[in-house]
């Protein structure tokens, strides 16, 4: 008897998935110049939208050009002329009637191109309108002749104009997006959230925006698609927070699937060293050290960031939950991103636990020989419960006996990837160790949604008693002097000083020289005053020795580089001074701010600047001049700087975003986190479709 075939019917062939060698006239080359974009599919075309729009729906009348607008005009040659004053440049006035003429200027052109302007032609031309000494004018614009009485061609759309690659003209690559446009599917097939979805959160027609934002018709809201705030370029960027959102929750879920140890101590480690602190935990530490607890009590891998600002006790934290994970029989890996700060934890967790017997081993990069080779055996064979160090814990040969807990600090200068590739050092099976994030850079909540919605986010939102609000100024360099004079009085009466160099090149060398020129100079100014050099290229003693001076007070200035941004704690050092203050990030100024203030007594941070100063320096140091608040001054690094930035786009390998901008689009996560989570419960096969659609090969952690 034969068998039915129960086979499912395939799905039609999504032409989007396509290679973009598929379409009419693309070669082997047009493909290589596509690649450079990102664009290998065909529904990568789809998605890669304009920068901007010209205008050319209209022609314009010269007697209403505006300087700074792009215009489109159909004039006659009234003259000509090639001179070479200063460089070469090909002048040519044009005219549309009496007494109102343009010029449209050339300063690269070819004897051919002069030759072929001639009194009496028509042209159009396309460019955006100047204000010379003589007139109007068009740089450079776009043009084209028109034969004797020819009427003009108008476009009956607004001309997109694309991001493009060397080799690839615009024309062209319009060319191609109109190919792939053309393969655009149905409404039905094309739309992946579900109607209900869609109408519930007000989301338009995904097939109407694609098609809106690349043919956009003429009496389109400009002042809107070049802000990014169209609802067409709306609808698209919901899709793409959408799937970033999914993405991180596939990727929990992933997690969450597996088992991890159930870390539930006796408690008798965590009582004997809370009484042994010479302080009280915070009642935020406290909040967030329970929450901590509860996750590691369950069988589930915990996914938690712990965030608060610079001084509030998130090491404390850490170590709390490090002794639940050793009172269970565990062992716990702390891992910081440069070894100043891995140094700073290792001093803090020896002088807290070494009086409780509890070991903790050192594994850094720069160790060698025996030494390292002993430590690894520790923590291989389990005798040192707790491992602090640097990426040098991830590296193959680390093992570790019984792993449970993994601490991760700093977790933007760290890789999702690298993340997991420390946890999986205690993989026993399906069996995972708990992960706790740090970070001393508060997260924006729009990016706490988007960035981190894989993990759980705790915040420790208070800060220690006793701790006094850092004022803050600016100076120009041209007050050195008088900045140097407040240093020494400042030393004279025994209160000690950082004074940090920056430089823009991303030259440790450069670094280390501009500081010791800093040295050189303030130690020759500030007699009577012991100054200290630490900066990244001296070796680990030579700068611990230094910063333990510093700290024992033998020191009244300590000159660095960045090196001291984060992990540092001197409660006598009252006074901050950087040094081109105007080179750095928002969130780097507050990390170094945060080194002063740790004590009773009042505490400044100048911030000394080259001037002129640019809009955006000028509006960093404005907002450090007016907030100590280490969350609102992360909200507005994100304004001013894009998540990409404030992250590090290029170690976390996410939030490239082509179309979405999480300061922009932020009122669009509440929608989108409530999309997601019906998407994942009911329509799980679309959720997978979205993320193969935007990420496509890009989706890294998947299989975490």
């Amino acid at each position: 008897m034969a068998v039915p075939d129960s086979r499912i019917p395939a799905a039609p062939p999504d032409p989007g998935a396509r290679s973009v060698a598929s379409l009419p006239g693309v070669g082997p080359a047009l493909v290589e110049a596509l690649a450079r974009l990102g664009l290998e599919r065909v529904q990568d075309l789809w998605f890669h939208l304009p920068l901007r729009y010209e205008d050319r729906t209209r022609v314009s009348a010269i007697a209403d050009l505006r300087p700074g607008e792009r215009a489109q005009v159909v004039a006659t040659v009234e003259a000509v002329e090639r001179g070479f004053r200063y460089r070469p440049q090909l002048k040519v006035a044009v005219g549309d009637g009496p007494n109102q003429t343009l010029l449209l200027r050339f300063f690269h052109f070819r004897r051919s191109q002069a030759e072929q302007f001639q009194p009496g032609m028509r042209l159009l031309c396309y460019g955006e309108v100047r204000q010379a000494a003589q007139g109007l004018e068009m740089v450079h614009p776009q043009y084209r002749r028109l034969e004797g009485e020819e009427p003009v061609a108008l476009e009956d759309r607004l001309t997109p104009v694309y991001p493009t690659t060397e080799g690839l003209g615009q024309k062209r690559i319009a060319g191609v997006v109109a190919k792939a446009l053309a393969l655009l599917p149905p409404e039905a097939e094309l739309e992946l959230i579900a109607p209900a979805l869609c109408a519930r959160h007000g989301l338009s027609s995904l097939r109407e925006a694609l098609l809106y934002v690349h043919r956009p018709p003429p009496d389109a809201r400009q002042a809107e698609l070049a802000l990014g705030r169209h609802p067409a370029q709306q609808r698209l960027a919901f899709e793409e927070l959408l799937t970033q959102h999914l993405s991180l929750k596939r990727l929990r879920a992933a997690v969450r699937r597996r088992r991890a140890p159930s870390l539930e101590g006796d408690g008798g480690l965590r009582r004997r060293w809370l009484e042994g602190l010479p302080f009280r935990l915070t009642g935020a530490q406290q909040r967030v050290a329970r929450e901590v607890l509860t996750d590691m009590a369950a069988a589930k891998p915990m996914l938690r960031l712990v965030q608060g600002d610079v001084g509030s006790g998130k090491t404390a934290v850490a170590c709390h939950a490090a002794l639940a994970a050793v009172e269970a029989g565990y062992q716990v890996a702390l891992m910081a991103p440069t070894e100043l700060l891995a140094e700073q934890h290792l001093r803090n967790f020896r002088h807290w636990l070494q009086p409780l017997g509890v070991e903790v081993e050192w594994l850094a990069g720069k160790q060698q020989g025996k030494a390292r080779r002993a430590a690894m055996q520790r923590v291989a064979e389990g005798g040192a419960p707790i491992a602090v160090g640097t990426h040098a814990l991830m590296q193959e040969g680390v093992a570790f006996g019984r792993l449970g807990l993994v601490i991760v600090d700093e977790q933007h200068r760290f890789g999702v990837q690298q993340r997991l590739t420390l946890r999986d050092k205690g993989r026993d099976g399906e069996r995972v160790p708990h992960q706790l994030v740090l970070t001393a850079t508060p997260i924006p909540r729009t990016l706490a949604m988007s960035a981190y919605a894989d993990l759980d986010v705790s915040a420790i939102d208070e800060l220690p008693p006793g701790r006094t609000p850092v004022q803050t100024i600016a100076v120009s360099n041209a007050r050195r002097a008088e900045v140097i004079e407040r240093i020494h009085a400042a030393c004279a009466e025994g209160r000690q000083a950082y004074w940090v160099c920056t430089l823009i090149e991303e030259s440790e060398q450069l670094r280390a020289q501009a500081a010791e020129a800093a040295f050189a100079e303030l130690t020759h100014a500030l007699v009577g005053c012991r100054v200290g050099l630490v900066h990244g290229r001296m070796k680990p003693k030579e700068k611990q020795a230094v910063m333990d001076a510093f700290k024992a007070g033998e020191l009244a200035v300590l000159v660095a580089t960045t090196v001291i941004e984060v992990g540092v704690d001197v409660p006598n050092a009252s006074l901050m001074v950087i040094e081109n203050s105007e080179r750095l990030g928002l969130a780097q100024l507050h990390q170094l701010r945060g080194r002063v203030g740790r004590g009773a007594v009042a505490s400044s941070c100048v911030l000394l600047y080259q001037p002129p100063l640019g809009q955006l320096a000028r509006e960093r140091l404005q907002v450090m001049r007016e907030t100590n608040d280490g969350f609102r001054i992360a909200e507005k690094d994100l304004e001013l700087r894009g998540p990409g930035e404030v992250l590090g786009t290029r170690q976390t390998g996410q939030l490239a975003f082509r179309i979405a901008d999480l300061a922009r689009d932020a009122a669009l996560l509440p929608a989108v986190q409530a999309v997601g989570e019906v998407m994942l419960a009911r329509h799980p096969r679309e959720a997978e479709r979205l993320i193969e659609r935007w990420v496509g090969g890009a989706a890294r952690y998947v299989h975490a």
